[in-house]
């Protein structure tokens, strides 16, 4: 009988949009990923989470210092940074902890960039939530795209995957359907919107690099 080969673990770090915040766990696009992946025959376990509605990027990292230690992991994600947007905080400011963040994903993945996966801010602007915004959703998604500029750009520094789904979310997020019934936070129809994009890259990044 064969022996079963090990699940490589998953690290799933974040905010709502990584929580899943109204939608069930099966709904969360973390496990949707996981799901996809396992579908295709990768030995994916199911991700730890560690994200938090509401969190910002200090936030997030006061819990991993925390959580710590966490050992090593086969896959990291990392989706961070609308709520230092939503309370105006300076790109810089982000910048600087987005930064930090980053390194540590990378130090979670066994120092390997080709196992961290980012994913871009969505425009939350666009929303039922959003468009009551006093800010206005066109100065909403300039700041959104301001921040994910800075994010990126840090990314491709580290030769860290990125995955934009920022368009998606101004495209489909005004819809009924793709909004939780908050209308704010996606729906699961959204966060499949979001795995769909998020695949391909998963994929490519399983099979690059040694264990």
């Amino acid at each position: 009988m064969a022996v079963p080969l090990p699940l490589q673990p998953y690290l799933a770090l974040g905010d709502s949009y990584t929580i899943g915040e109204a939608v069930e766990e099966a709904g969360r696009w973390p496990v949707q990923l996981a799901r996809a992946l396992r579908e295709e025959g990768a030995t994916l376990a199911w991700p730890r989470i560690i994200a938090t509605t509401g969190w910002t990027t200090d936030e997030l990292s006061s819990a991993l210092d925390a959580a710590e230690p966490l050992g090593r992991w086969e896959l990291v994600s990392l989706l961070i940074g609308v709520n230092n947007q939503y309370r105006a905080r300076s790109v810089a400011n982000y910048a600087g902890e987005y930064r930090d963040l980053l390194q540590r994903a990378i130090r979670y993945a066994g120092d390997r960039p080709q196992r961290v996966l980012a994913m871009s801010i969505p425009d939350w602007g666009v929303t039922a939530f959003g468009r009551n915004d006093a800010r206005g959703t066109a100065t909403i998604g300039a700041e959104i795209d301001a921040f994910n500029d800075a994010a990126r750009a840090l990314c491709e520094r580290q030769g860290v995957a990125w995955v934009d789904i920022t368009p998606v979310s101004r495209e489909l997020g005004a819809q009924a359907a793709m909004l939780a019934e908050d209308g704010l936070h996606p729906s699961a129809a959204m966060y499949t919107q979001w795995t769909q994009l998020a695949l391909p890259v998963a994929r490519r990044l399983l099979s690059n690099g040694a264990r």
